[in-house]
């Protein structure tokens, strides 16, 4: 019984640790945040959306594809390959969100760009946001070498439109008690935007 209660302060530390490491075993899966209202469908990504300045309804599933969920099956190369289409298209940079379906810190922060208007009309206007699965299923590890290491989840990557590193951010930075930092947030969003027109 001593040794049972001698335990508890290291798996409070342990949960309390969120996402900030990769699982080191099987995670666990968890339950996605219900979005029902917001789910946007999944889209074949294998050939990059067209190239013109006017985009198609394929082209618009595409895109939407990139930041519908970390799914282990998607082809990460491809995204960027359509990620870099629409950015150059519309002006934009990448985004690069890198985590998984079992991170909670990625739904939070699903939840709180969905949950904040402004922010994610800011965050539409200026970037393609593409979700990067890193899972026990798929770690994406030929993909993510280019990058400089992760050291938690989610980790988000900025890119300008042909795909080249601007920055690499790691998003304890931009939290805020058991959320994230609005401020923060929303500042590191204006200063990686492309330059205005």
């Amino acid at each position: 019984m001593k040794l049972m209660f001698g335990m508890i302060p290291l798996l409070l530390t342990v949960a309390l640790a969120g996402c900030n490491q990769p699982p080191a075993q099987a995670p666990e899966k968890v339950q996605p945040l219900d979005t029902s209202e917001q789910k946007t469908p999944v889209a074949d990504t294998s050939q990059p959306v067209a190239s013109g300045n006017t985009p198609t309804a394929a082209d618009i599933a595409a895109v939407a594809g990139l930041n519908a969920q970390f799914d282990p099956a998607r082809d990460p190369v491809a995204d960027l390959e359509t990620a870099k289409v629409e950015a150059q298209r519309g002006g934009k940079r990448i985004i690069l969100d890198v985590g998984g379906e079992w991170c909670s810190w990625c739904h939070l922060l699903d939840a709180f760009m969905e949950g904040d208007s402004e922010i994610r009309r800011f965050r539409d206007a200026n970037y393609v946001w593409m979700k990067v699965n890193y899972s026990e299923d798929n770690e994406n590890v030929a993909f993510l070498s280019r990058f400089p290491a992760i050291t938690g989840y989610p980790h988000l990557f900025v890119l300008d439109g042909e795909g080249k590193l601007l920055h690499s951010q790691f998003t304890g930075e931009l939290e805020k008690g058991k959320g994230y930092d609005r401020g923060k947030f929303f500042a590191f969003l204006k200063q990686w935007a492309p330059p205005a027109k």
